[in-house]
């Protein structure tokens, strides 16, 4: 299949985590201890949804920016991790953020989400962290689903944004600053329906009061 320009939203989240790259090389410090903390919880966080999804064994990051949840995918020995982004200078820096024993794991390719260029059925798990909760057009959610559906044999693991939990109106702000999407329960659930996957189950990063969520998905078949 023929590589596909990155779309708009794809071109911004690149952008921004180019920043992100350039500010984490400039830092001679570790972060904060908040920080730090945010970290550990994020890895466990990936950790419960990859144990969720049955422990796959071929997985996709996509888009993968500078491959932060490798280390993790990596941890399971007989995991094969394959790693796309819009962006090939994003690829191209990856190498100076990761140790050998990690990049000899991961094999990398440029990609877009709306078409992954690898055939039906083609991996265990897509692995989705950071596009997501970015897109606010449903029709965009819907395509990117569709070809999830289309390249997973099995599951999707992805993350958002859920409004309505505490402290929401702070996290509506922040959602804002960041330019992430708050998106309506029970609205994006029948989405995941709509693009035939059911809901494998969820995790909170904070349960009752963060509104960040990882949905572990699973095609019907």
């Amino acid at each position: 299949m023929p590589a596909q320009p990155p779309s708009t939203v794809e071109l911004e989240l690149a952008r921004q985590q180019a920043r992100e790259q350039a500010r984490a090389g400039q830092q001679k410090r570790p972060g904060s201890l908040l920080r730090r903390l945010g970290l550990a919880r994020e890895k466990q966080w990936v950790r419960q949804s990859l144990k969720l999804a049955g422990e796959p064994g071929l997985v996709l990051d996509l888009p993968c920016g500078a491959g932060r949840f490798w280390s993790v995918l990596a941890e399971r020995a007989n995991r094969v991790i394959l790693a796309a982004d819009p962006s090939q200078d994003i690829l191209d820096q990856c190498a100076v953020h990761h140790s050998p024993d990690v990049l000899k794991r991961v094999r990398t390719f440029h990609s877009s989400v709306f078409a992954i260029g690898l055939p039906e059925n083609a991996v265990d798990c897509i692995f989705c962290l950071r596009l997501f909760q970015h897109v606010s057009d449903t029709q965009q959610r819907m395509a990117m689903l569709r070809e999830f559906h289309r390249v997973s044999r099995d599951t999707v693991i992805l993350s958002l944004w859920i409004d309505g939990k505490v402290m929401a109106w702070r996290q509506r702000r922040l959602a804002q600053e960041t330019q992430r999407i708050l998106l309506n329960k029970a609205r994006v659930e029948e989405e995941f329906r709509q693009a035939g996957f059911e809901i494998v189950g969820h995790r909170d990063f904070f349960p009752g009061y963060a509104q960040r969520r990882l949905y572990v998905l699973r095609k019907n078949n």
